[in-house]
């Protein structure tokens, strides 16, 4: 089993913590880590776009000549596709691009992208994570001592408020539940930082 150290909040070691080899210690798949971040961004997009096809274009109710005797092609309607202000054919239409991987697909790839972090000794474990208040400072302060100045994602158990509110106006600071991680999230941050009962709650629903 892995092992990596545990931490307080002041960065100092408290102890080391055992990581469970099923959800931590995995060869990484990175095919699987590319198929889960494919579907978290298609399931992002808005699908609002949309083109208006020659039924909804304004106008065009009139024939705009006679069928025959003018020499010109015959016309039904200037709001044809092939006149200029026409409808759009086969343009977009507001849709879903939100699609599924099967739940032992995406449980790998959150165990991959988990597995990656503690090969590249980018994770953190701490022994708890908590404020009296949100205040933005305090935050700061922890990361420094934890010597993270890049982009890192927190995970907490029960996600509290004033962890929450103490990390939103910190750029590249992301703040989630133990039950909402997610293999984008991993991937985007360069360091993960976990809670010991974070953790342990990651192992409980993953292992």
């Amino acid at each position: 089993m892995p092992k990596v150290a545990l931490l307080n909040q002041s960065g100092s070691q408290v102890g080391e913590i055992e990581l469970n080899d099923s959800v931590f210690g995995i060869e990484p798949n990175e095919h699987v880590m590319h198929e889960a971040v494919l579907m978290q961004r298609a399931s992002q997009r808005q699908g609002t776009h949309k083109a208006k096809t020659r039924s909804e274009v304004r106008g065009g109710g009139r024939k705009p000549w006679r069928q025959k005797g003018t020499g010109r092609a015959r016309q039904g309607s200037i709001r044809s596709p092939q006149w200029r202000g026409g409808g759009i054919v086969f343009g977009p239409v507001p849709r879903s691009y939100s699609y599924k991987l099967p739940k032992k697909v995406r449980r790998l790839a959150v165990k991959s992208a988990l597995s990656s972090k503690v090969v590249s000794e980018n994770i953190l474990v701490l022994e708890a994570l908590t404020f009296d208040a949100p205040k933005t400072k305090e935050f700061a302060n922890v990361l420094k001592n934890l010597s993270v100045d890049s982009k890192a994602l927190v995970v907490i158990n029960d996600l509290d408020q004033n962890v929450a509110l103490s990390a939103r106006n910190i750029p590249g600071i992301t703040v989630v539940d133990a039950n909402g991680i997610s293999v984008l999230d991993v991937i985007a941050h360069d360091k993960l930082i976990m809670t010991k009962a974070a953790v342990e709650k990651v192992e409980e629903v993953l292992a």
